[in-house]
């Protein structure tokens, strides 16, 4: 005789209820998308409009560094290379061609190329060697392109890098929609004009990326890349070609970087090494992801909101409360802006001890199993 196994409907709810950390990272994400999505419109001045659209831009590229660091267990110091090629191609174009969609998109497509073709060299040459070496000569092939960028000033414009016009599209002159008297309309008192385009222009870019890098990881191929970095020789005995997986996110986290590069030049109409190449960056990509939580993605957005709002507002912070505080003794000199720094240290120590595997790792449980 047959039988008949009925499934316990309260088990399966039980198992199918998302647990209520990831369910605030979420909301948190959803809340920050939303702020990011009218920032021109709750923050019509230039300064927060410049911190929104690089919070934007380095979700991207954060997230595509997560999917290395994070999600395959790769340590590489290149990713900014990547970001450079993407961003310097773009700003060549631009200066040599003009200032047209074409310029754009052929210098930011050759930018793309450059970074494929150094990831396919990088990736095949350098993913057999154990972690330490293949970073260090992620490290060693960064430092080359910061030296050519800085050597080869005819085309780049070496230390001081180099200005461009971008497409009038997004000139703040240019008029999108105009009234009766031909002046640009105000929409919630934001002039609809080019400079507003080209923020919805970062902004759509980089959510369209960040969304595909969501399908990646959600994908059978983001499977595989947990599973490497879990027990890379387990996943190589079950038949999975770990040098091939490794090598193609490799590649796929240089061309989204490079993407990002794009994206950045085309915003800031400047191109130069401190912006684009420089190590700093590299370790605010680190700091940032660790904050947020690495293998979340969930955890760059997170991570790179905190960062960027210390690094442009805790100055301003701190010179309110040692006005605050003039009359309290110590209190006024702890609280000098020039000590920010010291401060960033604190809140990155404060957030790693309470944190342990990042906000959005913590929150979602990440490290329960470890």
């Amino acid at each position: 005789m047959s039988t008949v196994t009925i499934s316990n409907p309260i088990t399966t709810t039980a198992q199918r209820r998302v647990p209520a950390g990831r369910l605030f990272v979420y909301a948190i994400v959803l809340a920050i998308g939303a702020v990011l999505m009218f920032a021109p419109f709750l923050f019509p001045d230039v300064r927060a409009q410049e911190v929104a659209a690089r919070i934007c831009v380095f979700i991207v590229l954060v997230a595509s560094y997560d999917l290395l660091i994070g999600y395959t267990g790769i340590v590489s110091f290149a990713h900014t290379m990547f970001f450079g090629l993407g961003a310097y191609g773009t700003a060549i174009a631009l200066k040599t061609m003009g200032p047209g969609f074409d310029a754009i998109l052929l210098g930011g497509s050759l930018g793309v190329l450059a970074s494929l073709v150094l990831a396919v060299l990088i990736g095949l040459l350098s993913l057999r060697v154990k972690a330490i070496f293949f970073a260090m000569i992620t490290l060693a092939a960064a430092s080359v392109m910061m030296v050519l960028a800085s050597q080869f000033f005819e085309y780049t414009g070496g230390e001081d890098g180099m200005t461009y016009t971008i497409p009038r599209f997004f000139s703040p002159a240019n008029t999108l929609i105009a009234d009766e008297n031909g002046k640009a309309i105000r929409i919630f008192g934001v002039a609809a004009n080019g400079r507003l385009a080209l923020y919805y222009f970062i902004f759509l870019s980089s959510l369209v990326l960040f969304l595909a890098m969501l399908r990646i990881v959600a994908s059978p191929l983001g499977t595989v890349l947990e599973a490497i970095r879990e027990n890379e020789m387990r996943a190589e005995a079950i038949g999975y070609r770990v040098v091939a997986y490794r090598t193609s996110i490799f590649c796929i986290g240089a061309v989204i970087a490079a993407l990002a590069g794009i994206l950045r030049a085309v915003w800031l109409r400047y191109t130069g090494p401190d912006v684009t190449l420089s190590f700093d960056i590299m370790i605010d990509l680190l700091l940032m992801v660790v904050i947020g939580g690495m293998g979340t993605m969930m955890g760059a957005v997170i991570g790179v909101v905190i960062m960027t709002l210390a690094q442009f507002y805790l100055k301003d912070l701190m010179a309110s409360g040692a006005a605050a505080t003039s009359n309290v003794p110590l209190l006024p000199d702890l609280l000098n802006p020039d000590r920010w720094l010291l401060w960033l240290g604190v809140l990155f120590i404060l957030l790693v001890y309470f944190f342990p595997a990042g906000i959005a790792g913590t929150l979602m449980g990440k490290g329960d199993h470890k």
